[in-house]
């Protein structure tokens, strides 16, 4: 494998420049804002890269699956949930053969089931102005036809797939803890936040002294690791590990529920709009994806209510498309630096970036309750959230 094939563009001059001046940008916004003071976050330094010649294997080695990881996973759930998954025209992971209709008039419903759709959920999202439709294309359709076919029968009702957000980072169980570099010191004032994530294990002993209120999956928990770690960072205390929020009141949204069609589109603004319902300020979603029509109007009138949304940047490299709903205008955008405070080489982009923060060389806790090391920009995002 060689440099260019792994980062087309992250190790060209042209981009290498851009890329540091965004972070020079990043680390004057962090040195000159109050931000700094109460979360203590760090200047950013561009990781030391080769401007010419073959990048050295132990280089190459560990960042390989970093800049893949996401990719594999869904990779994995396309063969094994065939008849469950498949992705849109540009490759992008959704659930099979559902399209997201926003708010279409009484009549467009009416003649979208006379062209053979089928109505498989609604639900009134009064809290986010919105009302959305799951509907299932005619027999022997595309998915992308039958989009098609919705557009024309309602130009005003925005139609998107039904697309799957998954989680920007990783877990790896170590023997020896490492010490959650970065949240340290908490802030001991009591909070609400908010978490839109997989299912957290809320009896650790991590989260005994936070108030937690879950939501999803008919009421039944499904704990996982990195709904987990991510709600520890947020608002965990134990012996010497503290997260930025000890003992705050945490609203935790499950949009998993171990399913292999878990983190959808439409889960993701329910889950919004149960943020939204129960007063919750800040929500911090740790989860990246593509645009989506649903999901825009949905961040939007969160934004316009006043809610404050931190998302990460995901981990798929600088030379991925943007990720979303990080690049969503009023949201927070998050990318991450490691413990010498360099910006993490497979932290993704977003269409605007605010803030860096540790997203490596840090522990968290696991839902089988050890304590792990952490890495990507899901990490990073709840100690800005």
């Amino acid at each position: 494998m060689t440099p260019s094939s792994l980062f087309p563009a992250a190790f060209r001059p042209r981009q290498r420049r851009r890329l540091a001046a965004r972070l020079c940008a990043i680390a004057a916004l962090l040195l000159a804002g109050p931000a700094l003071a109460q979360l203590r976050l760090p200047s950013v330094n561009l990781p030391a890269l080769p401007s010419a010649g073959p990048l050295a294997q132990d280089v190459l080695r560990p960042l390989a699956p970093l800049l893949t990881e996401r990719l594999d996973l869904q990779r994995t759930l396309l063969r094994r949930h065939p008849e469950l998954l498949e992705t849109d025209p540009a490759g992008r992971l959704m659930r099979r053969a559902e399209l997201l209709w926003v708010s279409p008039t009484p009549d467009a419903l009416q003649a979208a089931r006379a062209q053979g759709f089928i109505v498989l959920r609604e639900q009134d999202l009064s809290e986010l102005e919105l009302r959305q439709h799951v509907l299932r294309p005619p027999a022997g359709m595309a998915t992308a036809e039958a989009a098609q076919r919705l557009r024309a029968i309602d130009p005003d009702a925005p139609v998107d797939f039904n697309h799957v957000y998954l989680p920007a980072g990783g877990t790896a169980t170590v023997a020896h803890p490492v010490p959650p570099s970065g949240t340290t010191r908490g802030v001991t004032t009591a909070r609400v936040v908010g978490l839109i994530d997989g299912g957290i294990d809320r009896r650790h002993a991590a989260l005994a002294s936070a108030q937690v209120t879950t939501w999803g999956c008919g009421g039944r928990e499904h704990p996982s690791s990195h709904g987990t770690a991510v709600a520890s960072l947020l608002v965990g205390r134990e012996g010497g590990f503290r997260g930025v929020q000890p003992g705050a009141t945490l609203f935790a949204a499950d949009v998993y529920c171990e399913q292999p069609t878990g983190g959808a589109t439409e889960d993701v603004v329910r889950a919004m709009a149960w943020m939204a319902r129960e007063g919750v300020a800040v929500i911090n979603i740790s989860l990246v994806g593509p645009p989506n029509a649903l999901l825009e109007r949905a961040t939007r009138s969160l934004v316009a209510r006043g809610h404050v949304i931190v998302a990460a940047v995901g981990n798929d490299g600088p030379a991925a498309p943007p990720s979303y709903p990080a690049s969503y205008p009023g949201v927070i955008a998050v990318t991450a630096v490691d413990g010498r405070n360099r910006a993490l080489i497979e932290a993704g982009r977003a269409l605007h970036l605010d803030y860096a923060a540790p997203g490596a060389d840090i522990a968290a806790t696991n839902a089988a309750g050890r304590r792990v090391k952490v890495r990507g920009t899901s990490f990073a995002t709840p100690l800005v959230a």
